[in-house]
């Protein structure tokens, strides 16, 4: 069989990876890995054939449709120049100038589909320093290749620890909240718990299924200074914003209230976000606002190696295995206001209650159910929706815990984002060496950047400041 005719039979496109390539919807994931030195990209084309395309066959096939609407990847010869973009900016300029042609140019490629003939990755290699970086090397990749687990464990691939390569990359421990949240590993632990019970969790998956589809079809969040609400939002530029946490302060918080540290990130960008919404329009306490955090449905304690993930019948598989979990972002009261440590705890509640719950499950089936009988693309739009009548999407992935190095080039930092999405906010979380970095991708010239920056900071701040305060406590 000849390679442009070859269909991979045993690697189909995936429901979900339907869903996330559409004419309703397109989902790009854009990471960024922050380079300690100036790149040299002499290796480029190496690296990338040596080490990137083997490591599935989907970097180097095309999404295919065929007669009866089933999709397919065919297997086709990429040619590496079309998929490498080095981009030229002005020469001596200061570190705060290239800060702004390296935003602009993030906004630039995140507003780009990716060409549909050709496979639907690209890199881009910078080699100019920010503030942050001496370059940064740009991965942009289509959703439909896979979700933040399987796409980061293929990058990782291609990492080796700084300090000995021979050793394996390590993670946070089992307790991290990627684990906890996942849904076999989360259906086992609720299964030893009691609090709730049997009657609860049916009142609690009747109620957040329910939310679940009016959400997607007729409910849908106020307008507000996150929220602008006009259609077709996802093809207005973007502005990138990113914070780093240290996970030293973290902890302190984290042991107070007794929480994940994800719970302390999530809490402080609810709490983050309702104090923009104040600052910005006095009405933006009472703005109805729902937050979709992403749930991983593995049942993992770490990433595997890619060729774990592809195996038959995998634990951990390749693809898109997760799921939304909407949550109402608590209103900011007067109380509120006064006790951070309040607000952080009931925005905790909120999304422990909503795992005590099968409606993920049953959300699952339901859009099964559609694209068998409506198809992908109606199943497309019913997604399309879900995000549109949110505020904002929340995804979080655990990152190593030693500094790793790319061909020699020790990576200084990373951070990954989502571009497609109808939302005028978007938020994802990773860490890497004790710290946890933020990005945030804010509809340009409609949510000012710096004053949400500032807000975010203020939100941990205040957070710390209560938490580390030795008369501080919450009534339970």
């Amino acid at each position: 069989m000849d390679l442009d005719e070859e269909i991979i039979r045993s690697e189909p496109v995936s429901p979900s990876s339907q869903y996330l390539r559409s004419s309703a919807l397109s989902l790009t994931i854009i990471a960024v890995m922050e380079s300690e030195i100036p790149i040299d990209d002499s290796m480029a084309y190496t690296l990338l054939n040596d080490l990137f395309l083997p490591i599935n066959p989907r970097f180097s096939s095309l999404m295919i449709t065929k007669r009866k609407g089933e999709k397919k990847w065919k297997r086709v010869k990429v040619n590496l120049k079309d998929h490498i973009n080095v981009p030229k900016f002005p020469d001596g300029l200061s570190v705060n100038e290239y800060d702004e042609y390296f935003t602009n140019y993030m906004s630039k490629i995140g507003m780009e589909e990716l060409p549909e003939d050709r496979p639907l990755w690209e890199i881009h290699i910078i080699k100019y320093p920010t503030s942050n970086s001496a370059g940064n090397l740009i991965f942009k990749l289509h959703h439909s290749l896979g979700d933040g687990y399987s796409l980061m464990g293929a990058l990782l691939s291609c990492l080796q620890r700084l300090d000995d390569p021979s050793l394996p990359i390590t993670f946070p421990s089992r307790q991290s909240h990627l684990t906890n949240s996942n849904g076999r590993c989360h259906r086992h632990h609720q299964q030893q718990q009691n609090n709730g019970g049997f009657f609860s969790r049916i009142f609690n998956t009747i109620r957040d299924f329910g939310f679940t589809v009016l959400k997607s079809t007729l409910i849908a969040d106020d307008q507000s200074p996150l929220r602008s609400g006009v259609d077709r939002v996802e093809f207005r530029p973007i502005t990138l914003i990113t914070m780093a946490f240290s996970l030293d302060r973290i902890k302190p918080i984290k042991n107070k209230l007794n929480v994940t540290v994800n719970d302390v990130i999530t809490g402080v960008i609810m709490y983050g976000t309702r104090l923009y919404m104040e600052a910005m329009n006095n009405e933006g306490r009472k703005a109805k606002v729902t937050a979709l955090v992403l749930l991983n449905t593995r049942a993992i304690g770490g990433y595997k190696s890619v060729s774990e993930m592809l195996k038959p019948n995998a634990e951990m598989p390749w693809g898109n295995h997760f799921a939304f979990l909407p949550i109402s972002v608590p209103k900011l009261s007067a109380l509120k206001s006064s006790n951070p440590l309040r607000f952080l705890m009931d925005a905790h509640k909120l999304i422990k209650n909503k795992r005590n719950s099968a409606a993920v499950l049953l959300t699952g089936k339901l859009l099964e159910a559609m694209r068998k009988i409506k198809g992908s693309e109606a199943t497309a739009r019913f997604v399309h929706g879900t995000l549109k009548n949110s505020t904002m999407a929340i995804s979080n992935l655990i990152g190593p815990v030693e500094k790793l190095a790319l061909a020699n080039h020790p990576v200084k930092g990373m951070y990954f984002t989502v571009a497609g999405a109808p939302q005028s906010l978007s938020v994802t979380i990773i860490s890497y060496v004790g710290t946890v970095r933020v990005a945030f991708g804010v509809e340009k010239d409609y949510i000012d950047p710096s004053k949400f920056k500032s807000c975010i900071h203020n939100a941990f701040e205040t957070i710390f400041q209560a938490a580390t305060e030795t008369t501080s406590t919450i009534k339970s």
